[in-house]
């Protein structure tokens, strides 16, 4: 479907907003693209969409293409401190569903008081790398089906990596694991990204929790990331989740960022 209007701020030329994808949207002026919308699912089912636009009212154009061409409902982020960002979401009918908070996280035990902490007894921590494979595969299984039976998965991290149909570790060599006798328990996934690398799970077995695992998780995790030199790590929290609002606040983390999903239902 494509809408031609006269557009405030561009100078009144006739802007063209085109779907020339199943999930891109291109705004056009005068042969030159001024606007694009974006529409991606994630893998727990949900819509995602996003439009770049230098000025508000082609920004609006674009979503109203947008809304037209998809149903609800519809899920978007951003940035809390973007006020423009999210008043134009609000104008196409968003409202703020749940808040995220961005942590930095320091790695240095002088700092995060983890230096002493060890796993409760009979339980020892496995290294990033050498966790066996389908140990893994089981335990991260079980934690994603407690998660959706409880919370539900949407109250993870916005920040979900596109991967194959049916899998959710991409990358063995990022966990570190909590083994307790033959079973895994608890796991810990740190990306190794060049600019701060991210603490992107943090997990234990709903009948192990309450128990010092998870902590001493992290504790490993960070101790490891300062022994390489890095000084910082990266976190995100849902901010209904309070136990891991304490896990990180208590470990000297430090709130840097809000990420607000919105949604048109």
């Amino acid at each position: 479907m494509n809408f031609v209007q006269p557009t405030p701020g561009t100078d009144n030329h006739p802007v063209v907003v085109m779907r020339v994808s199943p999930t891109q949207w291109h705004a056009v002026e005068d042969d030159l693209t001024v606007g694009r919308g974006v529409a991606s699912r994630r893998p727990d089912g949900r819509l995602f969409v996003s439009v770049d636009a230098w000025h508000g009212a082609v920004f609006d154009r674009v979503a109203d293409a947008m809304l037209t061409d998809l149903s609800t409902p519809l899920y978007t982020l951003v940035d809390e401190t973007d006020h423009d960002s999210r008043s134009a979401w609000e104008r196409a009918g968003f409202t703020t569903a749940r808040r995220e908070w961005g942590y930095s996280v320091p790695t240095d035990p002088r700092t995060t008081g983890l230096g002493s902490v060890r796993p409760p007894s009979g339980v020892t921590v496995v290294a990033a790398g050498e966790a066996e494979d389908e140990p893994l595969r089981a335990l991260d299984r079980v934690v994603r089906d407690e998660v959706e039976a409880t919370v539900g998965w949407r109250t993870m991290p916005a920040e979900v990596l596109p991967r194959p149909a049916g899998t959710t570790v991409l990358d063995p060599s990022k966990y570190a694991v909590a083994r307790h006798g033959h079973e895994y328990v608890g796991l810990v996934r740190v990306a190794p990204l060049t600019r701060q690398p991210r603490i992107g799970l943090i997990a234990v077995r709903a009948d192990r929790q309450r128990r010092g695992i998870a902590r001493a998780l992290l504790a490993h995790a960070l101790g490891s990331l300062h022994m390489s030199g890095t000084a910082s790590a990266w976190a995100e929290v849902d901010e209904s989740n309070a136990a891991a609002t304490a896990l990180f606040e208590s470990s000297g983390a430090r709130r840097a960022a809000c990420t607000l999903e919105l949604v048109r239902r």
